[in-house]
Order: C-alpha cells, then sequence, then structure tokens
C-alpha cells in the first residue's frame, strides 16, 4: 500500500464505509475520530482503520505526518436537531476552513461532505447551481453550519485560495450498513427494520400538508455504497472544483420505502401512522430530490441502486 488517503469522520457512518472500501482497494487510511468511537462501535469490527488519530490531535501532529493523496473530510456533527451553535461552528465550520489551508499547502485533492439540509424547505428547488448557494436558508442550525462552509469555500475560491482540486457533496437520504451508532438520526429504513422485527408493525409520520397524504412525504434516498463510489471518483478522476448533488436523483415516499422493508423481511405491510412532533413540524422537509446533471457532466455514469434493491441488500447484511 504506497498511497494513503487521510479520512475525517472515519468512525462514523460513511466514513468506516469508506475506509472499508480502500481496504478492498488496497489504499491505506488515516483515520482521524474519537478515539473510543473505533472500539465502541462494533459495526466497524474488521476494518482496517490505519493508523489512527483522535480528532482533537490532528492539527498538532499534521506536520509529522506523511502527505497524503488526498483528504475525504466525512467529519462532522451531523445531528439535525443540535442546537448548539457554537459547538457546530467549531466541528462543522473551523475544523474544514482548516483543513481546507491544509490541501492547499500539501497541494493535495479535497473531497468533503455538506448536506441537502443547506436546501431548506426547496423554496429555490435542489438544483446544485453555486450562483443559488448564497440564497438558500437552511431549517436547522446543522444545515447552517454546512451552508456557512460552503459559502465560504466560494468566495475562498474566489479570491484565488483553494485547493488545486476541491469538491464538496450535499449528500440527501443516506442509507446503509454501518449507521446503528446514530441512534434517532438513523435512516428510517433501520428504524422501521427493528420496529417490524419487535412488534411486526412500524410506523410512519402522518401529512400535516394539504394535498400530500400520509406516507406519501417524499425523499432522495441514497444506497452509502453509491456514495462511496461518487467519492472516490471525485478523489480519483480529480474534480477539478465545485459544489454537488449527490443523491440518485429520483424521490421516492416513505411508503414505497416501507413496502421495501416488509418486503425484504417477507413480511406482510402493517403501517401506523402518527403525529409529526410539533416540535419538528414547522421545519419538516416533504420533499427532496437531487438534480444530478452536474456530477454527470464531470463524468459519472454508474447508476445508482434502487430504492427496493438497496434496501433487501441493507436487510440482507444486517441479518447476517
Amino acid at each position: 500500500m504506497n498511497k494513503v488517503y487521510l479520512v475525517t469522520g472515519a468512525a462514523g457512518f460513511i466514513g468506516a464505509r469508506f475506509v472499508e472500501s480502500l481496504n478492498q482497494r488496497g489504499i491505506a487510511a488515516i483515520s482521524v475520530d474519537t478515539k473510543a468511537f473505533f472500539d465502541e462501535r462494533t459495526e466497524h469490527h474488521g476494518i482496517q482503520f490505519g493508523q489512527i488519530i483522535d480528532r482533537d490531535e490532528l492539527f498538532a501532529k499534521l506536520p509529522s505526518l506523511a502527505t497524503p493523496a488526498a483528504v475525504i473530510h466525512l467529519g462532522a456533527c451531523a445531528d439535525t436537531m443540535e442546537t448548539d451553535v457554537e459547538y457546530l461552528r467549531k466541528v462543522n465550520v473551523e475544523y474544514s476552513q482548516k483543513l481546507w489551508n491544509y490541501c492547499i499547502e500539501k497541494k493535495i485533492p479535497f473531497v468533503y461532505a455538506s448536506s441537502a439540509a443547506t436546501y431548506g424547505a426547496g423554496e429555490h428547488g435542489y438544483a446544485d447551481d453555486e450562483a443559488a448557494i448564497p440564497k438558500l436558508k437552511p431549517l436547522n442550525a446543522y444545515g447552517d453550519s454546512k451552508q456557512i462552509f460552503d459559502v465560504w469555500a466560494l468566495a475562498q475560491e474566489k479570491s484565488g485560495s483553494a485547493p488545486e482540486f476541491w469538491s464538496g457533496f450535499k449528500f440527501f437520504n443516506v442509507y446503509g450498513f454501518g449507521e446503528r451508532h446514530k441512534g434517532k438520526m438513523a435512516s428510517v429504513i433501520l428504524h422501521a427494520y427493528d420496529q417490524i422485527r419487535q412488534t411486526s408493525g412500524m410506523k410512519l409520520f402522518k401529512s400535516h400538508k394539504e394535498g400530500i397524504g400520509h406516507g406519501e412525504q417524499k425523499r432522495d434516498f441514497i444506497a452509502v455504497e453509491d456514495v462511496i463510489e461518487v467519492l472516490h471518483f471525485a478523489a480519483k478522476k480529480p474534480i477539478k472544483r465545485g459544489i454537488f448533488n449527490l443523491g440518485t436523483g429520483h424521490a421516492q415516499t416513505f411508503l414505497d420505502l416501507a413496502h421495501a422493508v416488509f418486503a425484504a423481511l417477507g413480511t406482510k405491510p402493517n403501517i401506523e401512522f402518527i403525529d409529526t412532533p410539533v416540535s419538528i413540524r414547522d421545519k419538516y422537509q416533504y420533499f427532496t430530490e437531487a438534480e444530478m446533471d452536474r456530477l454527470k457532466a464531470e463524468g459519472y455514469s454508474r447508476r445508482f441502486a434502487d430504492l427496493s434493491a438497496g434496501t433487501a441488500a441493507y436487510v440482507g447484511r444486517l441479518r447476517r
């Protein structure tokens, strides 16, 4: 293994699966995250994380590290319910800014995770038009933090201070194996899987919006394996620059998702609709769908997994 990638958030859901993919490709990893997470999260057992660095010690240790081939920055607070703006500024904005500057210094690609949460209620649509980014209005502090960094990155580039190769990705609804540690922030697929096995049924939020039926709320659900393939593409090509959507480009309903989980478990659908909590009702997204033309224009042509097939593969791995 001669090539090495520095991966932040390496003990997280997408980060761990990305490091797992590095193992499969014969690429070494420098894995950055809270050290205890690597042992606590049993879904990560068997992954070779390489050199592990606690996230709070990274910048002190960077000068002594061999220069990686790329930085894959997936480390962040991804809790959409987090309200501590100062904490989000430190971990989601300032940390990213320091890595951006490191990649300028080392002349290596910088690939980072933005979020579809930056689109807010979608009043400006879901096109990854960079000219529209400053107009977006996220619905929560997490989305704000991702938006702040995106705007900052574009301003830095305009002022001539950007890595030679850099790309950010607005992740839509990512699902797949390795997310159980996320608890309430895990995908609806995992929650449905657990509920069905425990009670033979599952719960979905009612619709509180005229014209949209219960369970007809739509999301762009994307399998973690597809996300990982795009990240490899961005780093290997490498993409010259830009902020891109990362979804399938095809929104499906929560009812579609529920039926896919029941089918994967070989169980008859049994769905109960419950009120959306008042605390999140006015911030609830009823539709998200990534426009994917810009990534395709970069040459990415791999097909994304259908929700039914992706759910069946995920449930299959959960049942092993």
